[in-house]
């Protein structure tokens, strides 16, 4: 089915419209020369299944279907058509012209619409200076967004009602068009804990970020110069400050130049999960005490380069083998001394047979960290969350988190 089929047709539509209200609905229509009925004519050859179909409706619906002359049309297809079809700039000059602010609303709450006019539409919205629950519209309008973007929202329930819903999305999404359009939504200036957020996210677009300096607040600049994404040119233009040289040493992507430019704060740079393993291994050359202790706790150092490591100095041997990089004969080996279980209870890499080895051992503070493990097999955290001294780790352990969410829908 595609629209040109319908145009200059008379279609019936038995039930309602879903993602369009009724008058536009019929204005849709319109623009592609659609007549609609609510009963059945001589011209008609096509049946829409609308929603909330009432008995007498489903019953004419059943006979029409019975007569094989008809072709039935869902109202979920019909508005995806019509929706593709709908001219953003058309559409948006209209809306700016007759300030209808429930046309608006009506659009974005529109599931049909492609997201680049959700954007422009988002973008066009005006919140009135008040916060993103503050009235209806605003409520309505934030809604619509957290529901459009959220992953498995069906599985919790009203966090579209919430402004940790927002907060959990951007936290969940890697779409840069979405965090940008996050970004210039006026309500944050009452959240400057979302602007942290975005701040810190590796996805946020440098025009954001560029943004977020230019605006000066201290609390997002800190987190700007942690930032993995933080633009290249604009480091460049901070370094010779060293307390954000130190932060952007221990956090930018680096090419070879950034390297070279920050050598001199090698201890942070020992830091940054972007190392080329011939980065890794010039730091390992300089031998020096603090760089060492930040590479072996490094999880992008890994293989040969740890092992050397490893063996270097039975002080760095604590933060190797908490390190979830660390070779697995490593992780084995080190089983053997009792000194290194609290440890291995802390490493998601340690493999799940020593993990229970760990746990049937039963020492307190190596369950602790055994049920803060993402690793721990599900049976154990299980057993553990029986335990009041543990039942907290368990409960706030990710993984055990995502387990309950998939088994047990509505334990979050």
């Amino acid at each position: 089915m595609n629209l040109e089929n319908l145009k200059n047709q008379t279609i019936l539509l038995l039930g309602k419209p879903r993602a369009f209200n009724e008058e536009e609905f019929l204005s849709q229509l319109k623009t592609h020369n659609i007549e609609l009925t609510r009963e059945l004519e001589d011209n008609v050859r096509f049946i829409i299944e609308g929603r909330v179909l009432s008995p007498y409706e489903q019953n004419f619906s059943d006979e029409l279907y019975e007569m094989k002359k008809f072709e039935f049309v869902s109202i979920d297809e019909l508005e995806k058509l019509l929706a593709e079809e709908i001219d953003d700039n058309v559409l948006l000059m209209s809306l700016k012209l007759s300030h209808d602010r429930d046309r608006m609303k009506s659009f974005l709450q529109n599931g049909c619409i492609t997201d680049g006019l959700f954007f422009k539409l988002l973008k066009s919205y005006k919140w009135g200076g008040e916060d993103f629950f503050e009235n209806d519209d605003n409520r309505d309008v934030t809604a619509a967004l957290i529901e459009r973007f959220y992953e498995n929202i069906e599985r919790n329930h009203n966090v579209q009602f919430a402004t940790t819903g927002l907060i959990h999305l951007i936290s969940q999404t890697k779409d840069e068009e979405l965090l940008e359009a996050i970004s210039d939504l006026e309500p944050i200036k009452f959240h400057p804990k979302i602007k942290v957020i975005l701040a810190t996210h590796p996805n946020t677009p440098k025009k954001v970020l560029k943004r977020f300096l230019k605006e000066g607040d201290d609390e997002v600049l800190e987190v700007i110069y942690s930032n993995v994404n933080l633009d290249k040119m604009i480091a460049k233009s901070l370094i010779d400050e060293a307390d954000i040289a130190k932060k952007i040493a221990a956090n930018i992507a680096l090419d070879d130049e950034l390297f070279r430019l920050l050598e001199n704060y090698s201890d942070q740079l020992a830091k940054n999960t972007t190392l080329t393993e011939e980065m890794q291994q010039s730091l390992f050359d300089m031998s020096e005490e603090s760089v060492d202790e930040n590479l072996v706790q490094n999880s992008s150092v890994k293989g040969e380069l740890l092992e050397e490591l490893y063996q270097k100095s039975a002080h760095l041997q604590r933060y190797i083998l908490e390190n979830n990089s660390t070779p697995k004969e490593i992780l084995e080996s080190a089983f053997e001394d009792v000194n290194n279980h609290l440890s291995l209870a802390k490493n998601i890499s340690t493999p799940q047979e020593i993990l229970t080895k760990l746990y049937e051992l039963g020492d307190a503070e190596v369950l602790l960290e055994l049920a803060k493990n993402e690793n721990t097999p599900v049976e154990l955290l299980y057993q553990m969350q029986l335990d009041s001294r543990f039942e907290r780790a368990v409960r706030t352990n990710e993984a055990f988190g995502k387990h309950i969410q998939t088994e047990n829908i509505g334990w979050l």
